[in-house]
């Protein structure tokens, strides 16, 4: 019994030929995934990447900026008489020469400041005869005078910078040279009085005036030259004081005293630190202007030494005007030995043979007489 039982379990225990196939094909289909995998693997390890095409990356493309051609710069024009920097100048146009009353009774006057150049000289009995120089200053519209009367010496003043000549009246032989040597002149007495008017307010003759749109009018009715040939002054550049000949190395100036004769009125220059100007006093007080009510001031004052000689009994004087001599440059505070002399008939200035270096701005020239009392008729202090 027993062994029929052992035999039973036997055969029930023993696997059949078909118990093993789907173990087989099992275990070979995991064998061949194991394969694989190794397989893909080793391919992964042993391949190298195919290099990408890549598509080259080019900058964006800037324009060149297309070079334009700088316009020249205009260089500013400068005032040949001031040395400043002149808007819409015209160098070649005339200048003016009005002869300016300094009698007391005709002070204060109108439009000095607008001078470029101031020139002060003797006329008769003490009193002087300012020559007012217009030329750069084309914005004041204003009265110019009171305007008095001409001399030969003044005629040569005025064109000595070109100008036309604008008085009322002469000396006799002043009116001898204005007409026989046809001079471009404006006289309200014989040729131009529509170009004039008289200050009711005043008395005559200190009391006649004119303006510069009124000459201009009278210098084209009369078919007068509107452009010359003007002189240069020589100025330091830049208003700094680094040329040959600008620092000005001479005496402290910064007060000047002028007497033009034994009769006249002082005249008194203080140099204003503040400014860089002389301040001009006459009698004692301010020269000042009528419209303004300022006192007048100048960046240059040039003493002139000059022969004086009386002609006739009425005390007319001839100065000469022509043949140079010493001259001092006083700007800055400091005052310069120096000469005068007339180049091409223009006035010129120089220290130690080279030109005089002048501060940019208005010009008092100051004639004075040149003989034995000439020490004291000008003499400057440091305050």
């Amino acid at each position: 019994m027993f062994g029929s039982i052992i035999r039973e379990v036997s055969h029930l225990a023993e696997p059949s030929f078909y118990s093993y196939v789907p173990h087989f094909i099992q275990r070979r289909k995991r064998l061949m995934f194991v394969l694989l995998g190794v397989t893909i693997l080793l391919s992964a390890c042993n391949s190298k990447p195919e290099p990408q095409e890549t598509t080259p990356v080019v900058p964006p493309q800037v324009a060149e900026p297309i070079p334009t051609p700088e316009e020249p710069q205009e260089e500013a024009v400068i005032a040949p008489l001031t040395g400043l920097a002149w808007e819409a100048g015209e160098p070649t146009k005339r200048p003016i020469a009005v002869m300016i009353n300094n009698q007391k009774r005709a002070r204060p006057q109108s439009g000095l400041q607008q001078a470029d150049v101031l020139v002060e000289v003797l006329a008769e009995g003490g009193i002087t005869r300012l020559v007012a120089i217009y030329h750069s200053d084309s914005t004041y519209k204003g009265e110019i005078g009171p305007v008095r009367s001409i001399r030969p010496y003044l005629i040569d003043i005025g064109e000595s910078f070109g100008a036309a000549l604008v008085h009322a009246g002469g000396s006799p032989d002043g009116y001898r040279i204005l007409q026989r040597q046809n001079k471009d002149y404006l006289d309200e007495i014989s040729n131009a009085g529509p170009y004039f008017w008289r200050d009711k307010q005043r008395r005559a003759p200190h009391n006649l005036y004119t303006n510069a749109e009124k000459i201009v009018q009278g210098m084209t009715k009369k078919k007068y030259e509107m452009t010359a040939d003007v002189p240069a002054f020589s100025f330091v550049s830049n208003n700094r004081a680094d040329d040959t000949n600008a620092a000005m190395a001479g005496e402290p100036a910064k007060h000047l005293r002028v007497a033009f004769s034994n009769h006249s009125e002082l005249v008194e220059y203080q140099y204003e630190e503040r400014s860089g100007h002389y301040i001009r006093h006459m009698a004692g007080a301010p020269h000042t202007d009528k419209i303004s009510g300022e006192a007048l001031k100048a960046a240059n004052l040039v003493l002139i030494y000059a022969k004086h000689r009386v002609l006739d009994d009425v005390g007319r004087l001839e100065v000469d005007v022509r043949a140079g001599g010493r001259a001092v440059i006083i700007r800055d505070g400091q005052a310069v030995n120096g000469e005068w002399l007339r180049s091409n008939g223009s006035f010129e200035f120089k220290v130690d043979g080279q030109k005089a270096l002048f501060k940019p701005g208005t010009t008092h020239m100051l004639i004075i007489t040149d003989d034995k009392s000439s020490k004291d008729r000008a003499v400057w202090k440091a305050q």
